[in-house]
């Protein structure tokens, strides 16, 4: 049994909470997979590099618009991969090398690790187990891919966001089962490097979680790049490698040589026997306060393992709050969900804080709502963009945002000021009226969608 101070599960987010506050402790970081978690290895840095490639390639394509006669050649996807994973792989590296040479009082461990009782663990390296203990452990194991049964079943071959990134080339024909953020910023990239891209989704539109206005918009303008199978269920896989056979249940057989499953993940909390343990979890999630503690004494989570919201920026968020009650536990801070910002990076790119209006609705919320678009501010005109739009949401009484939501080119920048009004409780009359707004930069399309609001004078 080796003993340590505070351990450490997960080497994404939770090797990122560990820093010279904790140089007098004893350290262990336990992970089964490569240091950066799934953000650096599979996730939102690999896809957005990628997507930043495909807006360049779309970029080309549509340079006509411009009066720029340009051609796109090709995309040279392997160079492309190269580049990307080529840095995120070193980076992967240098962060285990890192911690594993230079930190004399944290110990790394690679395997997968499950509780064993009380703050004990086991874990399975390629040496053989380990059991560990220690006063402290936090969990930051992450989640994985959902794969339906009917996939899975199959024994064919699929494809998730873990791994399609990694292909040799694309795929000739590509069918997304799924019509989240990930399925849709995955078919973006495909189909802007040559690939014929279906989207097979339950729900009659795509990113259904959005703003009803910006998932209606989104699903009319990629109609005309993807083949779009809305409200329909996958029922069998069949064929062979390459040559895939899918069946939907209104009895529709697709072709394809790659099925992508973006249907959503789920927590890695079932993987830890946590009930030997004490600790509280559903469905995988394990369950904490607002000072991130779970249910057993000196057990804290955070990522997408236990957060509500499983974003990058949430569980960084969660880190400091998680770090800083380890170092000062007589000082809780509480993690505070209240104004958290997402995007999606596809084309056009999405943005959202705060509440949709369909939730605003079902809540019975007296709240105003206004819309500004793209095309009617000048840099609008610039882009010659005739999709983008700026939608806001406020109390009626009090003036201040319930939600904000963007659609069209730069919607991951333009909504921070909104975050930012939404964070401190700033109206929505005194955001529009009292900071000058550049002219003529795309942040007039959030000014003029709050100046059409009716909402309180101040």
């Amino acid at each position: 049994m080796r003993t340590h101070d505070l351990i450490v599960l997960g080497a994404g987010t939770g090797n990122a909470l560990v820093d010279d506050r904790f140089a007098h402790l004893d350290v262990a970081i336990v992970s089964e997979g490569p240091f950066g978690g799934t953000c650096l290895n599979a996730g939102c840095i690999p896809s957005k590099m990628l997507a930043a490639t495909a807006d360049v390639a779309d970029t080309v394509r549509d340079a006509h618009r411009h009066d720029v006669d340009a051609e796109l050649r090709r995309v040279r996807w392997a160079d492309a991969r190269e580049r990307v994973f080529g840095r995120l792989d070193a980076a992967a590296k240098e962060g285990e090398e890192g911690r594993r040479a230079s930190s004399d009082h944290i110990t790394v461990y690679r395997g997968r690790a499950r509780f064993t009782g009380e703050r004990r663990l086991s874990v399975e390296t390629e040496g053989g187990p380990l059991e560990l203990r220690a006063e402290r452990i936090v969990v930051a194991v992450g989640g994985r891919p959902v794969v339906p049964p009917v996939v899975a079943d199959s024994g064919l071959p699929y494809e998730t966001s873990d791994t399609v990134m990694r292909l040799d080339t694309p795929p000739e024909r590509l069918v997304v089962l799924g019509g989240g953020y990930i399925a849709a910023e995955l078919a973006h990239v495909f189909h802007s490097v040559g690939s014929h891209v279906t989207v097979v989704e339950q729900q009659d539109r795509l990113l259904a979680q959005q703003d009803e206005a910006v998932s209606e918009a989104f699903t009319d303008i990629v109609r005309d790049r993807w083949d779009l199978r809305l409200g329909r269920e996958l029922t069998e896989v069949s064929g062979e490698p390459g040559d895939l056979r899918l069946t939907l249940d209104d009895g529709t057989e697709l072709r394809a040589d790659t099925l992508l499953v973006a249907v959503g993940r789920r927590p890695n909390g079932d993987r830890l026997d946590l009930d030997a343990a004490g600790i509280d979890a559903e469905d995988g999630r394990i369950t904490v306060d607002g000072q991130l503690r779970a249910s057993a004494e000196g057990v804290w989570a955070l990522g997408d393992v236990s957060t509500p919201v499983p974003l990058k920026h949430v569980a960084n968020r969660e880190a400091e709050v998680v770090a800083h009650n380890l170092i000062h536990p007589g000082e809780p801070r509480t993690m505070s969900y209240d104004a958290v910002p997402a995007a999606v990076f596809t084309r056009p790119q999405l943005a959202q804080v705060g509440l949709t209006e369909q939730e605003a609705r079902e809540q019975g919320l007296d709240y105003a709502a206004a819309t500004h678009r793209y095309e009617d501010v000048a840099y609008g005109w610039a882009l010659e963009d005739t999709q983008g739009f700026c939608k806001v949401l406020v109390d009626r009484n009090t003036g201040r945002l319930l939600g904000a939501h963007l659609l069209g080119p730069q919607a991951a920048t333009l909504i921070q000021p909104l975050v930012v009004a939404q964070t401190f409780g700033i109206t929505a009359r005194d955001l529009a009226e009292k900071p000058l707004w550049i002219h003529p930069a795309l942040t007039e399309v959030v000014e003029n969608a709050l100046r059409k609001l009716d909402t309180p004078a101040p």
